[in-house]
């Protein structure tokens, strides 16, 4: 065999023949590989070209290179033992006697003659699919390395004849096409070598380990001679197509959703590890990955989605709902669908949680924690997608109004527990924190003015009896409703802090004066601290006209006294519902103070005298009303600190029952607290706050009747409830804006239009 090494040493290290092609593409000329031409293949053996007649000499030059050409394609020294000098020579000298052309077709039908035997070859080879891969695999490698030798023997020739002529195919393309024609060609071996390359990847699919060399330089080949997507890429994308669609179908059903989604997911990452290694990844990535995301996933999309989401939301599953959105990212609509169905799930969860009654004590600890999870789930696995993000704020709007009230109510009473003191759950980073988790329910509640009315009565008690957990806290609440709802939401808020704060200027002053005033040497056996409230700022209360014990009576004179000749013309209303006092007792074990309610201290005075009173005789010297006496006796002689007894016993009050002092009462605690029982809402409390806020909503109906109907003077009724539901801030129902426009119409307000009955006038 001619040494060629030096003629070859820029492509002998190439790995496959598409390294090979490109390489000596590169070295040779570059000429565009892709130009056909026209020319006689011969396809039987017995068939030549007509050459021309060679003369002495002539017929020695190409007899010299002839037997170099056959020596590389029989992989032997050459017979006569030329140089590359030698070869080079001949060919130039048969260029310039003969013609570049004659030479060229010349080399074309060795080449071509040679080509046929490999076939042969290759026909009478092993019928087993993976061996007859292996020697196409070989013959397409030998070849690739003979033609490589065979183009530098002819380099001349391709940079001079080749080049000249655009519609000549360079040596190296001459060669590929021939190969193209009579092997690739070949029905026979094409069938043999696409089954084998798609069994091959079907067993890597099924888990088998095969040779990613033999099957790389295979599709080279075939990516080399033009035929990867006209012959290998159809049928492959359609097997994996079929693959895939039976296998989606198949693991759905026995797989559970998150499992079904990693497979899904190892799928890809296994289709991708393909590409990187032996397919074609411009041409085939995009169908490929197209087609599986459709039959894994676009298929099944409504039942993945259906399956699965409610598990991994209940069960709080951060990595699988992450999962989940990315691979839906991957399908058309899969986002879209997703957060419809994450949306449908928020309110079909969420209104368990406000619907259930049983669950009211719960409720807003409930909404934050579920709020708090679907945030995280959003963020962490969603990215924030504004969508998503959106999902959850309509969700939540939807369902906390789907009971009318409830949600407002609790949520300020869930507030009043936190703000009250003693609340030790919490740090004030914390409780600011959540605070601010609160306000996000607040903002999605419509009935702002139940809240406001239950937020205002709990103020109350935690200013009054002096529960505030911390007054900054206070503030920075009141702050927050301010930023979200205006100054005309919090103004009376606003007040009722405004009227603490002179109130303890106010008693400053007062006992200033009394250390300035004869009447300091009264004897008092008490001391007095007053909250003086703005009537129109602070809750109403009921009218009490209880009976105070003596000395109480005395202060309160004394104080009347001060305070009008402060502020005359002004009328002081005694309002003891929120009274609360601190009283010394005399026990057995010792002395004790008590801070209990004004009712209570009331009650407990009574003792001073008598040892025993009845329930008839404790209300006719009190003058409380039965529901408040009956719950302080209860307090006081049926709970944890019974400073009385009462006979008979028992957990409740009746008329008939006797109390006793309880000299026998003992307490690890000096002072005791008996007055929790101001803090806790009562069932006639709630009522009455709820039948404020119905009339203050009945007020703003009227108020925004005659307010429409004075700017447009005449207008239909659907035209008025419909511009009542835009300005109305509260939920309302079409019969109660009715009720108020009958009642505006009975007060002469407005009148029906003689005309039209239903449009209404408005009277001046």
């Amino acid at each position: 065999m001619p040494n060629f090494s030096d003629l070859d040493a820029d492509g002998s290290d190439m790995e496959d023949g598409n390294s090979d092609m490109e390489e000596t593409e590169k070295d040779l000329h570059g000429k565009n590989s892709d130009i056909k031409l026209s020319y006689n293949v011969v396809h039987n053996s017995q068939h030549y070209r007509a050459y021309e007649e060679d003369d002495a000499e002539t017929a020695a030059w190409w007899k010299v290179v002839e037997e170099a050409v056959l020596a590389i394609q029989e992989a032997r020294p050459a017979i006569d033992g030329s140089t590359q000098e030698d070869l080079y020579r001949c060919v130039e000298s048969f260029i310039t006697a003969q013609s570049p052309k004659e030479l060229y077709n010349r080399l074309k039908d060795v080449t071509e003659l040679y080509i046929m035997r490999r076939l042969k070859q290759l026909l009478d080879s092993s019928a087993d699919r993976l061996v007859f891969l292996k020697e196409v695999n070989f013959c397409w490698k030998q070849f690739c390395d003979q033609m490589k030798m065979v183009c530098n023997i002819f380099l001349s020739l391709d940079r001079g004849y080749v080049l000249q002529n655009s519609q000549v195919m360079s040596i190296w393309d001459m060669g590929l096409e021939l190969f193209r024609v009579h092997v690739m060609g070949e029905a026979v071996v094409e069938t043999r070598v696409i089954d084998g390359l798609l069994m091959m990847v079907q067993k890597e699919r099924a888990g088998e380990t095969i040779d990613r060399s033999l099957i790389k330089s295979l599709l080279r080949m075939l990516s080399s001679l033009h035929l990867y997507t006209s012959v290998f890429q159809t049928k492959f994308l359609q097997s994996s197509e079929e693959l895939y669609s039976r296998e989606g179908c198949r693991l759905l059903q026995e797989l559970t959703v998150p499992d079904y989604l990693r497979h899904v997911t190892k799928r890809l990452e296994e289709e991708n590890n393909r590409l990187l290694h032996y397919l074609d990844n411009n041409a085939t990535r995009p169908q490929l990955v197209h087609l599986l995301v459709k039959q894994l996933l676009g298929e099944h999309k409504t039942t993945i989605i259906q399956k699965g989401l409610d598990d991994m939301l209940n069960e709080h599953r951060k990595d699988d709902f992450r999962l989940l959105y990315n691979l839906m990212g991957r399908v058309k609509g899969g986002h879209q669908l997703l957060c419809s169905s994450f949306n449908a799930h928020i309110k079909a969860h969420g209104k368990t949680i406000v619907t259930e009654p049983l669950k009211d004590k719960a409720m807003v600890q409930e909404l934050l924690t579920f709020k708090d999870r679907l945030d995280e789930m959003v963020n962490e696995c969603c990215g924030r997608n504004d969508k998503f993000v959106q999902a959850v704020r309509e969700a939540f709007e939807y369902f906390i109004n789907t009971r009318l009230n409830k949600p407002a109510e609790l949520i300020a009473k869930f507030i009043d527990s936190k703000l009250r003191a003693g609340n030790k759950e919490a740090t004030e980073d914390e409780l600011e924190r959540l605070l601010d988790k609160i306000m996000v329910l607040f903002r999605f509640i419509n009935g702002k003015d139940v809240f406001e009315a239950f937020y205002k009565k709990d103020l109350a008690k935690r200013l009054l009896l002096g529960k505030s957990a911390s007054v900054d806290a206070e503030k920075s609440m009141l702050s927050k409703l301010k930023a979200e709802c205006g100054p005309n939401f919090t103004g009376k808020l606003e007040g009722m802090f405004k009227d603490m704060e002179l109130s303890k200027d106010f008693m400053l002053s007062f006992k200033q004066h009394l250390q300035n005033t004869a009447r300091h040497n009264t004897n008092l056996s008490m001391e007095l601290s007053v909250s003086i409230l703005t009537h129109g700022f602070w809750p109403s209360y009921p009218d009490s006209e209880l009976i105070l014990s003596p000395e109480m009576v005395q202060y309160q004179k004394i104080f009347t006294e001060f305070y009008r000749n402060k502020h005359s013309g002004r009328k002081l209303m005694w309002q003891g519902t929120l009274g609360h006092c601190v009283i010394r007792a005399q026990f057995k074990a010792g002395d004790k103070e008590l801070q209990v309610s004004l009712f209570q201290a009331l009650v407990l005075l009574l003792f001073n005298t008598t040892d025993d009173q009845s329930y008839a005789d404790i209300k006719a010297l009190t003058n409380i009303d039965d529901g408040n006496l009956k719950r302080t006796l209860q307090s006081l002689a049926c709970g944890k600190a019974r400073v009385l007894t009462k006979t008979p016993r028992g957990k409740d009050v009746e008329d008939s029952d006797v109390f006793h002092y309880n000299a026998d009462f003992t307490n690890q605690l000096f002072r005791i607290r008996i007055n929790q029982i101001q803090l806790k809402e009562t069932v006639e409390e709630q009522l009455k706050t709820e039948e404020r806020v119905y009339q203050d909503r009945q007020y703003q109906i009227d108020a925004a009747v005659v307010r429409i109907m004075k700017t447009r003077k005449n207008l239909t009724h659907n035209h008025l409830i419909t511009e009542l539901f835009d300005q109305l801030k509260f939920p309302v129902k079409a019969n109660d804006l009715k009720k108020r426009i009958e009642s505006l119409i009975d007060r002469d307000y407005m009148e029906r239009d003689k005309d039209n009955p239903n449009a209404y006038n408005y009277i001046a």
